[in-house]
């Protein structure tokens, strides 16, 4: 008998980057992403699923992320930056220094390898790849809306818009309708159910103090508000263990620092050594200490999941359930071991009696019950709306809730439901693109604030030309599939 049941959740995103500049924000972070994280995780999860294993973790990859990763432009400018990364690699591997030369020799291997990955299994883009994890029963998919705005902040024709062409087009890329969805942000208050219910989403997410703030555990899964979607919460005390704002693995001292670079490659020689260790005093990285760290880390955790559960188990009298939550760009490319450690992890738990599942699986087995009424919340710093509804970010939202006004105004005057207007799509379009929470996050973080700025003034500053002009000016359109005849002109008027 199990002690219970563990769950995985990676949340895959990046707003839309292709043709919004280069290095050192831009671009590069799709391409850095993407060989780190994307291709050697669903390298990972196809030999798994190759060697038998199903039901193995929960999903979510936005359909912004989704479009770049099958966009040609896209997928041609990361074979030639994964080009790049060898020869900067096999420059490495000739000097002279026998720790540079080996470490040059180790990342050479591991950009062939990605090349490889990238020029097979990705020649047709990256929805095929996933679907294929999907179809097989590896995987659980989730969907979102569009663009990924905070759904809580935005008019609710427009988050209706969102969800409904976020939703289609998973249908496009995966061939079928997901169950659940990733909640952008996490971000939720009192009423969204009722949206969420509409679009027919079973089942999402919420951060764990969200639930917990009205009483609610994280150790089941309830039904939201007076719906039928089902919520489960983020288990902040097993999901800190890997990463919280102060602590976790991937700060160990044998694992390789993120932040210092070799200046003359650009790659990083380095392992964190200490917290406090200024970058040019960081030590040489070293492969095999880093793996005796990940076997540890790995034995940590497994610890602490059947630990969580046993407890839970004696408290209840009755199998609980532990959600663990990250971002997908941590394991690879934060944590540069993250997936040898995810690897180990998804062997080690169910030698340890933790059943492990996908979202859907946990609730087939043990459906809610019970309904639990969550206030506003989210799992951004401070768990509430404060990181894109702020002070540092007011003029921003304003600037937002702006444009979707002059688009329901728009939508309401065209009349929408007759023929299409394509200009109000491409408008449509803007507005969501424009809507993205990376906006305001990246200012509130103080993440390159400029480039966010930037960004969003672009999309208002197109928004106003298309209002004014009400003809098609050729903005990017990263989804054509948005028809603007979805959005209530009813909402203009309220």
């Amino acid at each position: 008998m199990s002690v219970g049941t563990f769950c995985l959740v990676l949340h895959s995103h990046l707003p839309w980057l292709a043709h919004h500049g280069r290095w050192p924000v831009g671009e590069e972070w799709l391409h850095q992403a993407w060989a780190q994280s994307y291709l050697p995780l669903t390298r990972l999860l196809r030999r798994l699923g190759e060697d038998g294993g199903r039901d193995l973790l929960t999903l979510g990859i936005t359909p912004v992320l989704a479009a770049q990763l099958d966009d040609p432009y896209c997928q041609a400018e990361h074979q030639r930056w994964l080009s790049d990364w060898m020869l900067r690699a096999d420059d490495l591997a000739g000097d002279r220094d026998p720790t540079v030369s080996a470490l040059g020799r180790y990342e050479g291997a591991r950009a062939r390898d990605t090349l490889r990955e990238m020029t097979s299994a990705w020649g047709a883009g990256g929805s095929p790849v996933w679907r294929e994890l999907a179809d097989a029963g590896v995987v659980e998919l989730l969907g979102g809306p569009l663009t990924h705005p905070v759904l809580p902040l935005v008019r609710p024709a427009v988050a209706d818009l969102a969800l409904g062409t976020g939703l289609d087009d998973h249908v496009l890329r995966q061939g079928r309708r997901p169950a659940g969805i990733w909640l952008p942000e996490c971000a939720y208050s009192p009423g969204l159910e009722h949206l969420l219910a509409g679009h027919g989403v079973a089942h999402l997410m919420l951060d764990g103090p969200t639930l917990q703030h009205v009483g609610a555990h994280t150790a089941r899964a309830w039904r939201l508000g007076d719906s039928d979607v089902a919520v489960v919460g983020r288990d902040l005390e097993v999901t800190y263990r890997v990463w919280s704002p102060r602590r976790g693995y991937p700060g160990g001292r044998w694992y390789r620092d993120f932040h210092a670079y070799h200046h003359a490659s650009g790659l990083k020689l380095s392992r964190v050594t200490g917290t406090t260790v200024d970058p040019a005093d960081k030590a040489p990285y070293e492969p095999e200490k880093a793996a005796a760290a990940v076997a540890e880390h790995v034995e940590d955790f497994v610890a602490l999941v059947r630990q969580r559960l046993t407890s839970l188990r004696e408290r209840d009298g009755r199998a609980g359930l532990v959600v663990a939550a990250y971002d997908t760009e941590l394991f690879g490319h934060w944590w540069h071991e993250g997936l040898d450690w995810l690897a180990g992890v998804l062997d080690a738990l169910p030698a340890a009696g933790v059943r492990v599942t996908t979202l859907s699986g946990a609730l087939a087995d043990d459906p809610p019950e019970q309904a639990v009424h969550p206030e506003s919340g989210s799992w951004g710093l401070g768990k509430d709306l404060g990181v894109w509804a702020g002070e540092r970010v007011t003029g921003m939202l304003a600037e937002q809730t702006r444009v979707q006004d002059c688009l329901l105004a728009a939508a309401g005057a065209a009349q929408t439901g007759t023929a299409r207007e394509p200009w109000l799509d491409e408008l449509a379009e803007t507005v969501l693109l424009a809507c993205a929470s990376d906006w305001p996050f990246m200012v509130s973080h103080d993440s390159s604030p400029e480039y966010a700025r930037a960004r969003l003034a672009g999309h208002v500053a197109t928004a106003d030309t298309l209002t004014d002009q009400r003809r098609r000016i050729g903005a990017e359109r990263p989804f054509g599939h948005v028809d603007a005849r979805r959005l209530n002109p009813a909402a203009a008027a309220g």
